[in-house]
């Protein structure tokens, strides 16, 4: 009797688990090379291809959350000179637009192949007063290019694989969890650790380091395996080294500012991801953001949240 009552208990336990582990959320990575130049124009198709495949149920972008204010204050006259005529026209419209959220929950749960011109602007303009850039970009590319997207190569991620993604999966939105709120401060330990670089062999090895990457990828390219190539820890770590300033042979002031300020970053990015994930509840999430992000934001979701399942694109 007692041996039927332990197995029954390690049945029930060992389903339990199989069952907790068929539910457990997971985050798959994708690393992307932001614009491509003309001649892997196509770079972006298997990368599609594949995403379609995993179906996700949630999309993060690299854009920065309409709440954080702290980026925004920054941004708003920062390096892009989008994110600066964004913010003019959302700060605009916050004081002259009459939204009404339930027009924009009405408008917005249409069939993306019903909504007419007017809905689109309606809904472009409601996602630049949220100061939502993520979703003023899908929005817009909507509106240009139609339900199946450009029918050219746009060269860049969101236009080739971020918004054809979204469309062709339903999603009405994207999630944007992008962090800029010490990128001034990166960029300017950035120029000082280039500086100290000169004479100490660090920007020799950086020369080195980029050469090789870059070497490494024209056959990738030529084959339009470059996504492919892109996403293989080596690449990846190519990347990171390089973006973290972990090349260096001689550790600087500058380099240490600026390596503090990247993995900052990708702290805050992998903390915006994560928190939404959890109260989400979604299953199968993906990440498309800059390659040389991908191996920090790894570090950080092992590292802080454990319970969240990391996956990246050459290792799915």
């Amino acid at each position: 009797m007692k041996t039927q009552i332990t197995f029954l208990i390690v049945f029930i336990l060992s389903i339990s688990n199989l069952s907790s582990q068929e539910n457990q959320q997971e985050i798959l990575i994708i690393g992307t090379m932001h614009t491509v130049p003309k001649i892997v124009k196509n770079s972006y198709k298997p990368m599609l291809r594949f995403a379609k495949k995993y179906k996700p149920e949630a999309i993060y972008v690299e854009s920065p959350m309409a709440n954080d204010s702290i980026s925004w204050e920054y941004l708003k006259k920062g390096w892009s000179k989008g994110y600066q005529k964004f913010y003019k026209l959302s700060d605009s419209l916050q004081k002259t637009f009459n939204y009404n959220d339930g027009k924009f929950n009405a408008t917005i749960r249409k069939d993306f192949s019903s909504m007419s011109d007017d809905d689109l602007d309606y809904l472009i303009k409601s996602f630049i007063y949220k100061r939502d850039n993520g979703n003023y970009e899908l929005y817009t590319y909507l509106k240009k290019y139609g339900v199946n997207g450009s029918k050219n190569p746009t060269r860049h991620e969101d236009g080739d694989l971020t918004y054809k993604l979204a469309l062709a999966m339903n999603h009405k939105k994207v999630i944007n969890m992008d962090d800029q709120q010490t990128n001034k401060e990166y960029h300017l330990a950035w120029n000082k650790c280039s500086k100290e670089g000169a004479k100490n062999g660090n920007n020799t090895a950086n020369s080195k380091l980029y050469k090789k990457s870059y070497n490494s990828a024209i056959l990738p390219a030529v084959f339009r395996k470059l996504g492919k190539h892109t996403n293989k820890r080596k690449s990846l770590q190519q990347l990171h080294d390089m973006a973290s300033f972990s090349y260096v042979i001689k550790d600087t002031e500058g380099c240490k500012e600026g390596r503090k300020y990247f993995d900052e970053r990708n702290m805050r990015m992998a903390k915006n991801i994560a928190e939404q994930i959890l109260v989400s509840k979604k299953t199968k999430n993906i990440i498309i953001v800059g390659a040389a992000h991908v191996i920090g934001l790894e570090k950080e979701f092992k590292k802080n949240y454990p319970n969240l399942k990391v996956i990246l694109m050459n290792e799915y």
